[in-house]
């Protein structure tokens, strides 16, 4: 009885001396293991964070195509060489200078014509405007040459001082109407023309062909071009 209370009690000792080794083997691995670092997720995401799905967008990113909620606006129909070309163009002020250039040159250009136009017309104009006055002065002054002229008819066989004073101041009003640019015209043997001619009577004038001025009983006058007064005439039939 006594050899078989030995070896147990042998057995418990060598149990107990296992069972501190093993203790003793288990304690510097636990203490390493509390020394560690708590090593945490690349996201760092802290327990029970969810994370994202696939192809779900993350916060502070822009979604693909949505440029314009990160406040830049989207350059719809421009592609990139348009809009390099477009950024180039605002940042070199050059071409921008020479299309200004041209609009001034092309205002002076029309300023210049229309200065030359309004220059012209108004040379015209005065013109125009000074021949109707020396018109309309000769007018009111022809009737005094003719009733100067029919004085000098009706004593054209007196050879008075009062007949050469009215042959004078007919000779000097005649004078002062060619220097305006007035001047008389008869036209005798000239085919009746009803622009400048005015038929006054017609008749059969032998050796005369029919519509040809055979005597003129008022002369004409005129100013360029223009009939102040239509010779009154005679027209052969």
């Amino acid at each position: 009885m006594a050899d078989e209370r030995t070896e147990r009690e042998q057995r418990d000792e060598e149990a107990e001396a296992a069972l501190a080794s093993a203790g003793a083997a288990a304690a510097p691995a636990a203490a390493e293991q509390e020394d560690a670092p708590e090593e945490r997720s690349p996201e760092g995401d802290a327990p029970g964070h969810l994370q994202p799905e696939e192809g779900a967008p993350v916060e502070g990113e822009v979604p693909p195509g949505d440029e314009s909620a990160a406040g830049e606006p989207p350059h719809e129909g421009v592609a990139g060489e348009d809009l390099a070309a477009a950024t180039a163009a605002l940042d070199d002020p050059a071409p921008q200078d020479d299309d200004r250039a041209a609009q001034y040159l092309a205002l002076a250009q029309r300023t210049q014509a229309d200065f030359e136009n309004f220059r012209r017309r108004a040379t015209r104009e005065r013109g125009e405007a000074e021949a109707r006055g020396v018109g309309r002065l000769a007018r009111e002054l022809l009737p005094a040459l003719d009733n100067l002229e029919r004085a000098l008819a009706a004593t054209e066989a007196q050879d008075t001082e009062l007949t050469k004073g009215v042959r004078l101041v007919q000779g000097e009003l005649a004078a002062a109407l060619r220097r305006a640019g007035i001047e008389a015209y008869t036209p005798k043997g000239e085919p009746f023309d009803p622009n400048v001619h005015e038929a006054m009577a017609e008749h059969s004038v032998e050796g005369a062909a029919s519509g040809t001025v055979v005597e003129v009983y008022q002369p004409g006058y005129r100013l360029a071009d223009t009939v102040l007064r239509p010779a009154r005439v005679v027209v052969a039939a």
